[in-house]
C-alpha cells in the first residue's frame, strides 16, 4: 500500500486515496508509539541512555515537545538530534516544486496557493523521503534572522516582475524550508540574543514574519536544541524567555560505567584495518578497560577542568592511536602480525592531550605529565582488579602479599632487572619477558584464561604485572628511547638518580 500511495501524482487522486495527514509531532507521536508498542529499539548505537536520557526524550516526543539536550561535549547530542528522522513517516506528499513542504490539503505559501487556485483537483503533487524533512544550523556569532527566516529577493522580484511588498518575492530562511520536518540548531548559545528572539514565536505561536510583511506563516515544525552548560559557554547564553518556550530540558552525560564506554568505543573506534582477515581483534579486554579509565579518570581528576568535560572521542582516538603504533612497529619489523603490548600505552599520550584543559594545577604540571599520570592511574585500577594486592600502605606493606607476589619481589631484590624491548620484533620482545619465572606463575592463577592464550600475550600480561607493580610502588621503572626497565625499588633509591640516557617517570606513581 505504501509503495502504491506514492505513485499518486495529483491533488485529486490523492483525496480519492483518503490519505490523511497530520502535525510533524503527531506523526512522531504515532511513529514512536508503534515502536514501543512491537518493541523495537528506537535510537540504535546510543550506549548506557535508555534509564536517562533516552527515556526522557520519549516522555518529550509523546507529549508533543520542542526540547533541547544540554551536556557537556561528546555526550552524543548530535547523534541523538540526527536520529530523530527515524520517527518520520518515510515519504510525504507536497505540492510539486513547493519551497516549504506545502500540505497538498492546507497550502500555506502563496505560490502553491495560487497552483490550487489555476489546476484545481490536477494541482500536481511529490513524495519527498523523511532526510529531506531534517535540517540543522550550527548557531555561529554570524547566523543573521534571513538565514534563519528569510529575506526579500530583489533578483525574485525582477524576474517575476513582482512588487516587494508581494509575497512571491520572499526568499525563504532554513526554518520555514524544514515546514512539516524537524529543524535542529546546535549549540545554541552561541546565537546572538536578538536572533535567540526572533525563535520565539516559532516555539509559541509556530508562525513567522518575514520584513515586516503583514502575513504570517503557520508552520508545522518540530525544533529541538543542543547546548552545552551556561556555566562552560562563555561565550553567550540562552535568554530566559526562550528558556520558557523550550517544552523539555534532558541532560545528558558521560558513560556512568566502564562496561558501557568499552561498547561505545569499540562501536566507535575504527579498528578493523583489514589485516586480521576474519581473526579475532588484537586488543585484550583489560586493554579496553584501561582506555576507558584513563577517560573515567580525566573526568575525576583535580588537574583537569572538569567544566569542559572530557569528550568520548578521548576513548576512540586513544583506541585507534594504540592499534596503530601496533601496526608502526609490525610495519618496522617486518611482521605480518599486529600485536600490541603494555609499552604501546605511552603512544597514547597525543590521543590524550589534544582533548583535556587543564586547571591553573595541571597547567603547572604540564599536559604530557598530565596524561602520563591518567596513564597510570588507569593501569593501576586495572590492575587492582584482578590482582590481589593490599591496599593499605606502611611499612609492612610487603610483608602483607600473597607468595607469590613476595617471590616475584624478591627475585628482583636479588639485583635482578628485566628490560624490555619496546621497538623489538615479537621474539625479541617475549624472550626479554622470559627471566622472571614467578611472573607467568601469577598471570595463570590470576588472569582469564582468554588473556594468556599464547606466548606472546603470556608476554604482554607479564609487563602488565611490572606495570602494576610499579605503580603501585613496588618496582621502579626507567625508560629510554628503545627500552625500559624494572628495577627493585629499594636498590634504585640507594643507587641514586639512573644514567642520563634513562628518564625516571616514577612521579607519577
Amino acid at each position: 500500500m505504501k509503495q502504491d500511495i506514492q505513485k499518486i501524482k495529483t491533488l485529486g487522486a490523492l483525496k480519492s486515496s483518503r490519505y490523511q495527514t497530520i502535525s510533524v509531532k503527531d506523526e512522531m507521536r504515532r511513529n514512536l508509539m508503534h515502536k514501543l508498542k512491537n518493541g523495537e529499539e528506537i535510537f540504535p548505537g546510543i550506549i548506557g541512555y535508555d534509564d536517562t536520557v533516552i527515556l526522557e526524550l520519549k516522555n518529550a516526543i509523546l507529549s508533543r515537545h520542542d526540547f533541547i539536550l544540554l551536556g557537556l561535549r561528546g555526550q552524543a547530542k548530535s547523534r541523538i538530534l540526527r536520529d530523530l528522522v527515524t520517527l518520520l513517516d518515510e515519504y510525504i506528499p507536497i505540492i510539486k516544486g513547493s519551497e516549504i513542504n506545502d500540505n497538498p490539503f492546507n497550502p500555506i505559501s502563496r505560490d502553491s496557493l495560487e497552483k490550487i487556485e489555476k489546476y484545481g483537483n490536477d494541482t500536481p503533487i511529490e513524495w519527498i523521503p523523511r532526510t529531506q524533512r531534517y535540517s540543522e544550523k550550527l548557531a555561529t556569532p554570524d547566523v543573521s534572522i534571513a538565514d534563519l527566516f528569510g529575506d526579500l529577493d530583489p533578483i525574485k522580484a525582477a524576474t517575476k516582475r513582482l512588487h516587494y511588498a508581494h509575497e512571491g518575492a520572499i526568499h525563504y530562511g532554513i526554518i520555514p524550508r524544514t515546514n512539516r520536518g524537524i529543524f535542529v540548531i546546535n549549540e545554541l548559545p552561541d546565537l546572538q540574543p536578538r536572533i535567540q528572539v526572533g525563535l520565539l514565536n516559532i516555539l509559541e505561536e509556530k508562525d513567522l514574519q518575514i520584513r515586516g510583511f503583514p502575513i504570517r506563516i503557520p508552520l508545522d515544525i518540530m525544533i529541538a536544541f543542543s547546548a552545552n552548560p551556561e556555566d562552560y559557554t562563555n561565550r553567550g547564553n540562552i535568554i530566559t524567555p526562550l528558556k520558557d518556550r523550550i517544552d523539555s530540558q534532558i541532560i545528558t552525560h558521560y558513560p556512568k560505567t566502564i562496561e558501557h564506554g568499552i561498547v561505545i568505543t569499540q562501536q566507535e573506534a575504527w579498528e578493523d584495518r583489514g589485516y586480521s582477515q576474519g581473526k579475532p581483534s588484537p586488543v585484550l579486554h583489560y586493554f579496553r578497560e584501561i582506555i576507558e579509565y584513563i577517560a573515567q579518570e580525566a573526568r575525576q581528576s583535580e588537574l583537569i577542568d572538569q567544566k569542559s568535560g572530557v569528550s568520548a572521542r578521548l576513548p576512540i582516538s586513544c583506541m585507534e592511536v594504540l592499534i596503530g603504533n601496533a601496526e608502526r612497529r609490525a610495519l618496522d619489523c617486518r611482521s605480518d602480525k599486529v600485536s600490541l603490548r603494555i609499552s604501546d600505552i605511552n603512544a597514547l599520550i597525543p590521543a590524550i592531550t589534544g582533548k583535556i584543559e587543564l586547571v591553573y594545577e595541571g597547567e603547572q604540571e604540564g599536559v604530557i605529565n598530565v596524561a602520563r599520570i591518567l596513564i597510570g592511574r588507569a593501569i593501576k585500577k586495572v590492575f587492582e582488579k584482578y590482582f590481589p594486592l593490599p591496599r593499605s600502605g606502611g611499612k609492612n606493606r610487603i610483608e602483607n602479599l600473597k607468595p607469590e607476589f613476595e617471590s616475584i619481589l624478591s627475585w628482583f631484590a636479588g639485583e635482578n632487572m628485566i628490560t624490555v624491548d619496546i621497538h623489538g620484533d615479537d621474539k625479541e620482545y617475549i624472550k626479554s619477558l622470559e627471566k622472571a619465572k614467578p611472573l607467568e606463575t601469577l598471570a595463570r592463577k590470576y588472569f582469564p584464561k582468554e588473556f594468556i592464550s599464547d606466548d606472546h600475550d603470556i608476554a604482554v600480561a607479564k609487563e602488565f604485572i611490572l606495570e602494576g607493580l610499579h605503580q603501585n610502588s613496588f618496582l621502579s621503572k626507567f625508560e629510554s628511547e628503545n627500552q625500559t626497565t624494572y628495577k627493585d625499588l629499594v636498590e634504585s633509591i640507594f643507587n641514586g638518580i639512573p644514567d642520563d640516557d634513562d628518564r625516571d617517570i616514577d612521579l607519577y606513581s
